[in-house]
């Protein structure tokens, strides 16, 4: 019998496992914070719990931390890590260091199946969804685990298509008992499921990003098909109503495309929708890829995109992209993994 992984269990699932052989709460946080703060990969390393604790760990479970299978580091330092599940679900996580902050982008499913034409994982197909546990080892496994900061599920999938296990590993992520790290320097990101929206919202506590596209329902149903079902203005309404408690960041990612969706009426469109909410613009570059005839807003475009929205009252920033010579960008992810390693 397949033993159960540690790695992705919260403190209360672990206690469960080990409560009725007469052991205690205090045993099972001393494993989880081994696990998730200390990295542990042996039983036998976890102090301050007994040998017969240890064994029966041995017995029925394994830690769960499994390497990646290979990394690649950009000119930028940006760091793409491949990892392969024991099912052999390929996924690619991303390591983003810079000054005092160092961010891991989070993959929550191998491939995705929103089916936006302007993403490439999509291009990959959906492979399936990854375990809470899954999406741990990619922030533990890594070499510069204990520096990381900021945790962004960015990277492949759309986390609100694998909700479950995605509060869950945010759970274990802002845990005291787990990696500790505050739900303000959570991101998570998404196209638009409504009820998931809603869910998520409700459920945690973490900062949301909405990628809108275009602040026209006929522009974005034809980029974005989750908008059929899942109107961009019904989720916009959803952020600009919900309480946000203090710090916490809902925004919109608007990939700038030029001449497609950088046009003075799609300024004043988002500005429409924006005005008077906390609701923050995050602008961010296009990545062409191959025989793609569409480029980025120029920068100049930007900076005016950005001040315009400043200057109505709209928080707005331009985000900077990471590791796009080594296809690590948002956007780009799987480009890669159809060549054999």
């Amino acid at each position: 019998m397949a033993k159960k992984s540690i790695c992705g269990l919260t403190a209360e699932e672990i206690y469960s496992s080990i409560g009725s052989a007469g052991f205690e709460f205090s045993d099972a946080v001393e494993i989880a914070n081994s696990i998730y703060k200390k990295r542990t990969r042996s039983f036998s390393q976890i102090p301050k719990i007994s040998k017969k604790l240890k064994n029966e760990l041995e017995q029925n479970f394994c830690c769960g931390i499994s390497d990646p299978l290979y990394s690649v580091v950009s000119a930028d330092k940006t760091v793409k890590f491949l990892f392969r599940t024991e099912t052999g679900l390929e996924f690619e996580t991303v390591y983003i260091p810079e000054n005092k902050r160092n961010t891991v982008c989070v993959s929550t499913q191998s491939g995705c199946r929103m089916g936006c034409p302007f993403c490439v994982t999509a291009s990959y197909g959906f492979r399936g969804n990854l375990s809470a546990g899954e999406m741990i080892n990619q922030i533990v496994s890594l070499p510069d685990a204990e520096k990381v900061t900021h945790v962004v599920f960015m990277g492949m999938g759309e986390p609100m298509d694998n909700l479950g296990n995605v509060l869950k590993a945010c759970e274990i992520i802002t845990a005291e008992w787990g990696l500790a790290i505050s739900p303000r320097n959570v991101t998570i990101s998404t196209v638009g499921i409504t009820q998931g929206v809603e869910n998520f919202l409700m459920s945690s506590e973490c900062n949301l990003t909405f990628s809108l596209y275009s602040p026209f329902d006929d522009e974005r149903i034809g980029v974005i098909p989750a908008e059929k079902l899942n109107p961009a203005k019904g989720i916009l309404e959803l952020m600009k109503n919900y309480s946000v408690k203090k710090k916490r960041r809902l925004s919109i990612g608007y990939v700038m495309i030029n001449s497609l969706n950088d046009t003075d009426r799609h300024l004043e469109e988002l500005k429409k929708l924006l005005r008077g909410s906390k609701v923050r613009v995050n602008l961010l570059p296009y990545h062409t890829v191959g025989s793609d005839p569409n480029r980025s807003s120029p920068e100049e475009r930007m900076q005016f995109f950005k001040h315009n929205l400043v200057i109505s009252g709209i928080s707005a920033s331009i985000r900077k992209s990471r590791g796009v010579d080594i296809s690590a960008a948002c956007g780009l992810l799987a480009k890669d993994l159809s060549i054999e390693k």
